[in-house]
């Protein structure tokens, strides 16, 4: 295969100027060029320029890929549908038509789009799977309250007066709950027996200290607010 320009340029040389064969003239550019790639190369000229060595009207250069319905947006406007997809990865494409159809500053020209349009190839935005990221959780004021908290928890330390702290959390669980693998012999399947309806979520509360588990409570459901002070009230 012919790769760049300048041995395109080359074996048209070796054909027209030199006169020599398809064969020789893949040979001497590359060992690897055939004669049929360099006929590929010199074909879009008429034989009679052979004749004539007009080396003048010989192509070097690629032909743009042509035919085909022109692309509806610009280059300026793919760039802003990527941009779209970029600040939003969970957008739709119904979305993204949505937005196209409304705004009238930078697709003035665009009445209607349809689904599959806004689907380019250039950069190829296509369906992933979605990660969470705790954007939230690391952001500069979570982090500075998380520092001030462990600078009070070294003043505490360092204080003459003894501190008992005081550890709490929750955990959330449901008891028709079974395991997803298990043993069995070789052509036979490994069952486990499940209700025929889903048991309700629990969650259970503790608090713990140096000496052990100070108090723990179990509720059907998830822990609120007011069931939180209740805990407390309980300790």
């Amino acid at each position: 295969m012919v790769s760049t320009d300048e041995i395109r340029a080359t074996v048209i040389d070796h054909v027209l100027v030199h006169g020599m064969t398809m064969k020789k003239a893949g040979q001497r550019v590359q060992p690897n060029i055939s004669r049929f790639t360099v006929l590929t190369v010199c074909r879009p000229i008429p034989w009679i320029y052979f004749c004539k060595c007009m080396f003048s009207f010989c192509r070097i250069e690629r032909l743009p890929h042509g035919g085909g319905r022109t692309s509806m947006f610009s280059p300026h406007q793919e760039t802003l549908i990527v941009d779209m997809v970029c600040e939003n990865n969970t957008i739709k494409l119904r979305e993204i038509q949505l937005r196209i159809i409304e705004d009238n500053v930078h697709f003035e020209s665009i009445d209607s789009v349809s689904l599959s349009t806004p689907v380019l190839k250039r950069n190829r935005p296509c369906m992933k799977q979605l990660y969470k990221v705790p954007f939230e959780r690391n952001s500069d004021r979570v982090e500075e309250q998380r520092f001030q908290y462990i600078q009070r928890v070294f003043e505490l330390d360092a204080m003459e007066k003894l501190h008992e702290c005081i550890y709490m959390d929750e955990a959330g669980f449901n008891l028709t709950k079974r395991r997803r693998r298990g043993r069995s012999v070789i052509g036979q399947r490994a069952i486990v027996g499940v209700p025929g309806q889903r048991g309700g979520n629990v969650t259970l509360c503790a608090a713990i200290s140096n000496h052990g588990v100070v108090h723990h409570h179990a509720n059907l459901g998830p822990f609120n607010t007011h069931q939180l002070f209740i805990f407390l009230n309980h300790m």
